[in-house]
């Protein structure tokens, strides 16, 4: 299936076609190739106005995951007919990734890949309201960010490690 990514704002240059087929790789990492995923790359003001919307929190964030099915952690939708062959959608703030990104020296290709993970599990019913669900969610974002490294020799970790 495929992973349909759209550019909606114009502040950060992203490298799409790189994020396309990391996205790819964590959602086989996954086993959820058979489903479709919808990526936004969203400006601060777009993330601000999702995140006070559905969240009542009016900032920008980094990430939003909106999941097309309700599932628990781990388990993948069942759906029943080819229309419901859908993960959901992540919208991720690049422009706010990319100012941390600047504040903290990281590389932005690879936070925008781990973001993105992090979308994935929220999409697959993973959260981190709790220390052991935070602890659930690390666990699956370490395991496919390690799948990934072993596909393109990178080092990427969750960056989810000081939350609690």
């Amino acid at each position: 299936m495929s992973v349909a990514l759209r550019n909606a704002q114009c502040v950060v240059p992203v490298r799409r076609a790189l994020l396309r087929r990391a996205v790819c790789a964590l959602r086989a990492a996954l086993g959820a190739s058979r489903f479709d995923v919808g990526l936004v790359c969203a400006s601060n003001a777009l993330m601000q106005r999702l995140n006070g919307t559905y969240r009542r929190c009016p900032e920008p964030t980094d990430v939003l995951s909106f999941p097309f099915h309700q599932v628990a952690a781990g388990e993948l939708p069942r759906p029943r007919c080819r229309d419901e062959y859908n993960l959901g959608d992540i919208f991720l703030g690049v422009e706010y990734i990319h100012q941390q990104c600047r504040e903290t020296g990281e590389n932005f290709d690879d936070v925008l890949t781990v973001t993105a993970a992090h979308g994935l599990c929220h999409l697959l019913g993973y959260r981190h309201d709790t220390k052991p669900e935070w602890e659930q969610m690390y666990q699956k974002e370490t395991q496919i960010l390690e799948e990934l490294n072993r596909l393109t020799g990178s080092r990427l970790r969750p960056l989810t490690a000081g939350l609690f």
